[in-house]
């Protein structure tokens, strides 16, 4: 009991954490089950799936689709290098922690300055790292398989040339990338975990706040503004803007 109780604010707080970031997910994927375009995530998966198909049945087009394809790759590409870095950096702070571990504790009302906890957190910030890594080179790795099949002529010889199958292809370099974002906004808190508990918790309600108004998709009542006709200057009604229904189909 007395070897737990030194870790015991720091056990609590990451626990409340992990829960406050679940409970955010188990409330976004309530949502989606009603609302697949609920998130901007699944509103980029209909575009994807949109620009596939348009992309596949106009020839005329395939200069655009390799150009935006690889601005996707640069971005993915950049990614990686950057987490790769983020590792190099991450393994040389966890060889100075006899060094800072107390000194970054200064602010922390409690908590333990044990070295052997100021490790696991390290440790737990470089495993963050790693995901990130591994999700931006996979999605460089799917991108490079897209760009290919993207151009095929025959796109009808076989199955996994389709373009819902190459969409597919894409939504999943996407989420890829998507994911190596996620890890890279977690590590924010774990950044703060470094200083003490309290700011994990801190940073964690923030996080998911911050989370909560970039994963929202635009609000319904806006785009029912926008299909309102607007009244110009001559009393002549302009016309609406209109704005299509999203199918469910296409967000997955």
């Amino acid at each position: 009991m007395g070897s737990f109780a030194y870790v015991e604010t720091d056990f609590v707080a990451f626990v409340i954490s992990a829960a406050t970031v679940a409970a955010y997910y188990g409330f976004l994927n309530f949502k989606v089950r009603d609302n697949p375009t609920y998130t901007i995530h699944g509103v980029n998966a209909l575009a994807r799936t949109l620009w596939v198909e348009n992309i596949m049945r106009n020839n005329n087009k395939d200069v655009m689709a390799v150009q935006t394809l690889r601005n996707f790759l640069m971005g993915s590409s950049l990614m990686a290098s950057t987490a790769a870095l983020l590792i190099i950096g991450t393994l040389t702070l966890s060889g100075q922690a006899e060094n800072i571990a107390q000194n970054w504790h200064a602010l922390s009302f409690k908590g333990s300055f044990a070295t052997e906890l100021w490790i696991v957190k390290v440790m737990f910030l470089l495993l963050d790292f790693i995901v990130a890594f591994f999700a931006f080179t996979m999605s460089v790795r799917l991108t490079n398989h897209v760009v290919f099949m993207v151009n095929v002529p025959e796109h009808d010889a076989h199955h996994n040339l389709s373009p819902k199958a190459v969409a597919r292809r894409l939504h999943r370099a996407g989420s890829m990338f998507a994911i190596g974002m996620r890890a890279f906004f977690f590590a924010v808190p774990l950044v703060f975990w470094l200083f003490g508990p309290y700011f994990l918790l801190i940073s964690s309600i923030f996080l998911v706040l911050a989370l909560y108004r970039l994963d929202r998709s635009e609000p319904e009542e806006t785009l029912e503004t926008e299909t309102r006709p607007a009244v110009l200057s001559n009393n002549m009604p302009a016309v609406a803007t209109q704005v299509f229904p999203i199918q469910a189909k296409y967000a997955k």
